[in-house]
């Protein structure tokens, strides 16, 4: 991890995080907007690290400008729960920032990614004094927590061909496709898969090695294509 200490990129991030149409900000004036450029910090992050941790307190509101992360949290035997995927431009661990509390789940970076990193007094004064900030803010809450409800049903009533045909759906609504169309536009470990869909790593091998010997898929090490929608919706839809 390094910090950004380059004005004009610290400038250009900062801009891409505050003026992009899915940001908390977008609609702020231009003076609260250069206050937030002139206050935050850019950080740098290689994949593999550790963007914040469970059990951490906030160290500002966070949003991730370019790369992709993971949100996982450890349950029993320190087996990991991957709970949520993050693309950019969005904010990510503003669940505990904005209830002052411990990062109940940790956030790793998937590829280097860029964050920008904003001041915690700065953030609650702009909340506290203007009202269609805040309203994004409870918007973007409720829509995480319907996310959240929905995967919770899922990962506990499907069966494992149905969950592993979720998070593969997942992925594609998160990331989307490359040129092809067909291909994932991410790659991900057989060990982060099964922690997006709740099965161990050798049920996760097997079960996507049956969606390609069906058809469904097709596999070049962490690659996927997607090559019959219709079934994998099927399968996902069936549980």
């Amino acid at each position: 991890m390094r910090t950004i200490k380059d004005k004009e990129l610290h400038e250009k991030y900062c801009n891409i995080c505050i003026d992009s149409p899915n940001s908390l900000f977008a609609n702020l004036d231009e003076s609260s907007k250069s206050i937030i450029r002139q206050t935050s910090i850019c950080k740098m992050y290689r994949k593999g690290d550790l963007i914040y941790e469970e059990g951490n307190k906030p160290f500002g509101l966070i949003c991730l400008i370019t790369g992709k992360a993971k949100i996982a949290k450890k349950g029993i035997a320190g087996r990991e729960q991957i709970v949520r995927m993050a693309k950019p431009v969005g904010f990510i661990g503003y669940r505990a920032f904005f209830a002052e509390e411990m990062h109940i789940a940790s956030a790793e970076a998937l590829e280097d990614s860029i964050v920008c990193i904003m001041k915690t007094e700065l953030i609650f004064g702009i909340v506290r004094s203007n009202s269609d900030v805040a309203m994004n803010v409870i918007r973007a809450l409720a829509t995480d927590l319907g996310f959240s409800n929905r995967r919770t049903v899922t990962l506990t009533q499907k069966h494992i061909r149905g969950r592993l045909a979720e998070a593969l759906l997942v992925l594609k609504d998160t990331y989307g496709f490359e040129d092809d169309n067909k291909t994932l536009k991410i790659c991900l470990s057989r060990e982060d898969m099964a922690n997006l869909s709740n099965m161990t790593t050798s049920n996760a091998i097997r079960t996507l090695s049956n969606f390609a010997s069906e058809g469904i898929l097709e596999l070049s090490g962490k690659q996927i294509k997607i090559t019959n929608m219709e079934a994998l919706e099927k399968v996902s839809d069936m549980g």
